[in-house]
């Protein structure tokens, strides 16, 4: 829409394999009921991340019916998600219950174009044996997604201990020195484990994306 504070994307899709996604924390309802406007006019779906229940509860009720909403992961499909693969090919880790959020937006990310994936909570560094219990099941899947705060520590023994890719999403988890999130940020960038990717705090939807483009070099080289 030219000269409008809305201009979406509705070609992406075609260019790299991903639909927009309406990152809704800052837009007013009025911004977002247009945009669902606009992609029902164009029979378009949309990925929603940081959509807060009170924003979700307030989007004109035409659209309600047509999002499939989850309050923990503050994500939403409108117009429904790609058909699945079938498969769980990624394997998302939490170090702790605190980081549940940012793992949910990461599988319901992986859901919405069509990716399976498989949870494996609560295994962080204070307990090695409750890792060591399920990693034969981890290092089946060719991608890892580990979502830990506090000292970080999890994703550079995961990436040391699985031959897979490893995406280390830092999370905002963590008492004072753990700067939210910052800290567990720095472990991941410092780390010696080789190959670790590491995404922004928080950033369950840019692992995930990551990890689809990840998958789709894997397929493309097995086919």
């Amino acid at each position: 829409m030219k000269g409008s504070e809305i201009n979406l994307d509705f070609e992406r899709y075609k260019r790299i394999g991903f639909d927009e996604a309406v990152f809704c924390q800052g837009k007013s309802v009025a911004q977002l009921d247009t945009i669902l406007d606009l992609a029902r006019e164009r029979g378009a779906g949309f990925l929603l991340t940081r959509l807060e229940p009170a924003a979700h509860a307030s989007i004109a009720s035409r659209h309600l019916d047509d999002i499939d909403y989850d309050p923990v992961s503050r994500t939403g499909f409108f117009g429904g998600a790609r058909p699945s693969t079938g498969r769980a090919d990624v394997a998302i880790v939490t170090a702790g219950t605190s980081d549940i959020p940012v793992a949910r937006e990461a599988a319901r990310t992986l859901a919405y174009f069509g990716h399976g994936s498989a949870g494996y909570g609560d295994v962080g560094v204070a307990g090695l044996w409750r890792l060591m219990g399920c990693i034969d099941e981890i290092r089946r899947h060719p991608v890892v997604i580990v979502a830990a705060g506090m000292d970080g520590a999890l994703p550079s023994v995961l990436c040391g201990l699985v031959p897979g890719l490893v995406i280390a999403v830092p999370t905002s988890v963590g008492y004072g020195a753990a700067e939210a999130g910052r800290t567990a940020l720095h472990a991941a960038l410092a780390s010696c484990a080789p190959g670790l990717v590491v995404v922004n705090i928080d950033n369950g939807y840019g692992a995930a994306s990551a990890a689809i483009r990840a998958l789709g070099q894997i397929r493309a080289r097995d086919s």
